[in-house]
């Protein structure tokens, strides 16, 4: 099947040229990525050799509001990388002027929208953001959004805006709950159903259970999603360099949904990758079609 990773992020060392933002290493510890540099060319190679045909880029927060490296590989590879740029969301004249230069560059898929830091958590209710979301159904950029605790309000821009496909990330899970006490992140973002231009990354999975490989206590709770979205609403993805701090990688992460979590081979289909490249309008090659 043809397989996208909704998430992953690259990145180079730090150096005196090119700092990282304060904190940014406790940042690492703390949501369990590794710490040394990850570069698009092991990312690649880690994805030729597990059959991922595509993975959209991420910037890493640690690296501030800069996205050089990530469309760098994505002009290296434009076949297999895509970028959801970072859009900074309380500066609008600078947003929109970087919005509208990104609808017109064919490696940018989107953005992706964080509300989960102390600096940037109310952004979505003060109106700091207000101006981002009609601007982005104008211009027809997916959007993707952190936003664990405002569920409801993402519910309401949806509504406001029917034209905006937002994707909203990891299942809608608040950071470092696991086992059981995700059930309530997940039942938040199952009850988005109701509005069509919602979807959402069923990613970073490992990362919420406590248990042993392949993680079958929380298979219910991605079988719930699922349930409730729809397979053409969910897209698999891996959040890679974080799992690699469980001892995961590639295979683990894609056999975890193709052999272990029972989901039917149309199903999964479109989770691993059909459903986030019709989403993105970025066509899947018709080689890969006619496998």
């Amino acid at each position: 099947m043809f397989i996208v990773d909704t998430q992953i992020h690259v990145w180079k060392e730090e150096t005196p040229d090119r700092p990282w933002v304060p904190g940014a290493r406790e940042r690492i510890r703390l949501n369990g990525h590794r710490e040394e540099a990850f570069s698009y060319q092991e990312a690649l190679g880690l994805m030729d050799e597990a059959g991922v045909d595509r993975a959209l880029i991420v910037p890493p927060s640690w690296e501030g509001d800069r996205q050089d490296y990530s469309l760098e590989a994505c002009e290296a590879h434009p076949d297999r990388f895509g970028v959801m740029i970072r859009v900074p969301q309380n500066k609008p004249e600078e947003g929109a002027e970087l919005m509208r230069a990104a609808a017109e560059n064919p490696y940018i898929k989107g953005t992706r929208l964080t509300f989960h830091r102390p600096q940037d958590r109310n952004w979505m209710i003060d109106g700091t953001a207000d101006w981002y979301w009609p601007l982005a159904e104008e211009l027809g950029l997916v959007t993707m959004v952190h936003a664990p605790i405002w569920k409801a309000e993402l519910g309401a821009i949806a509504e406001r805006h029917p034209g905006l496909k937002l994707i909203i990330d990891h299942m809608g899970i608040m950071a470092r709950c696991v086992d059981d006490a995700i059930g309530y992140w997940v039942k938040e973002t199952a009850d988005l159903h109701v509005h069509p231009n919602i979807h959402v990354k069923v990613s970073a999975v490992p990362g919420y259970s406590t248990h042993p490989f392949p993680n079958l206590n929380i298979a219910k709770y991605v079988r719930e999603m699922v349930d409730a979205m729809g397979p053409r609403r969910c897209f698999w993805g891996t959040d890679l360099t974080r799992l690699m701090g469980h001892g995961l990688g590639y295979p683990e992460t894609i056999a975890q949904f193709t052999e272990h979590f029972g989901f039917t081979e149309d199903e999964l289909e479109w989770i691993m990758g059909r459903g986030i490249s019709e989403c993105l309008g970025w066509p899947v090659p018709a080689a890969a079609e006619s496998k």
